[in-house]
């Protein structure tokens, strides 16, 4: 058993994202700076979810991490699978523990987006759509999050919608791109399912329904400061447009990638916007 591998299975660079991504999204809520034990609560809260997601993941694809990535930790022998799933248990108590200390509203809601992980990583990540959606609702419970640690929703309910919808399409767009490893482990993700041309239809309206979105602030007078979310828009809609004219795995990598991009862009914009309005 190797100590420095408990650190690598979370794969901690992304739960820092995450956490940030947290912190960002009570800013956008309240228009200005959160106090700092607030941010660092939200900011632990997210940290050691995504940490006890993607080790829990890690345990229920053992095999297929095998074949596909022998160097992970549980693969390669470095953490038992065992200890890996009382492991991120020990997260997801420690981090239910934390966002009780914040407020009930985040203590329900951290309930709630880790029984999803843990679904998600036992059951639905291979179900045709159902997967997408509760990723796409992970992604945007983590701006929310930020929100409702600090009792106030304000813009950030608008950029978890646009981080919802706009992640579901990356989830179907990413499914495109793995379509043929899909199809010889035999994964019914929905472009396996319904075909890839139909899979891009489908994930193109979700990111141009993230457009859409995006427009609910201007209705409210949100100010100059949004001009921000225009290059984002641009973004999404060309990597929409772009997975639709093509479906080949080059095309769907690069137009996955370019939607993650938009993801963080986006709540930096929401964030510029919230603090010249604020």
């Amino acid at each position: 058993m190797e100590f420095g591998a408990f650190l690598e299975i979370t794969r901690p660079h992304n739960c820092v994202l995450a956490g940030v991504v947290a912190v960002l999204g009570s800013i956008v809520a309240l228009g200005h700076f959160p106090p700092l034990f607030k941010s660092m609560m939200a900011f632990l809260v997210v940290f050691l979810g995504c940490s006890g997601g993607n080790t829990i993941n890690d345990y229920f694809d053992y095999e297929i991490d095998a074949i596909n990535r022998p160097n992970r930790p549980i693969p390669r022998g470095a953490i038992p699978r065992s200890i890996a799933l009382y492991y991120s248990l020990l997260l997801f108590s420690v981090g239910l523990f934390v966002s009780w200390t914040i407020n009930l509203y985040a203590f329900i809601l951290a309930v709630l987006a880790y029984s999803t992980m843990i679904l998600y990583a036992w059951k639905l990540k291979y179900a045709p759509l159902i997967g997408n959606l509760a990723v796409g609702g992970l992604t945007g419970a983590t701006p929310l999050y930020g929100a409702v640690a600090v009792g106030k929703i304000g813009l950030a309910g608008t950029l978890a919608l646009c981080a919802f919808t706009v992640n579901v399409a990356r989830e179907i767009i990413k499914d495109i791109e793995d379509y043929r490893g899909d199809v010889l482990k035999g994964a019914r993700t929905l472009p396996v399912v319904i075909g890839k041309r139909k899979a891009a239809l489908v994930g193109s309206f979700f990111g141009f329904l993230t457009i859409t979105f995006s427009f609910l602030p201007v209705m409210k007078g949100i100010g100059l400061g949004y001009l921000s979310m225009i290059p984002v828009d641009a973004i999404i809609l060309y990597s929409s447009v772009l997975i639709l004219l093509n479906q080949d795995r080059g095309t769907a990598k690069r137009a996955q990638l370019l939607l993650k991009f938009s993801i963080f862009l986006a709540v930096l914009a929401f964030m510029v916007a919230s603090l010249c309005r604020g």
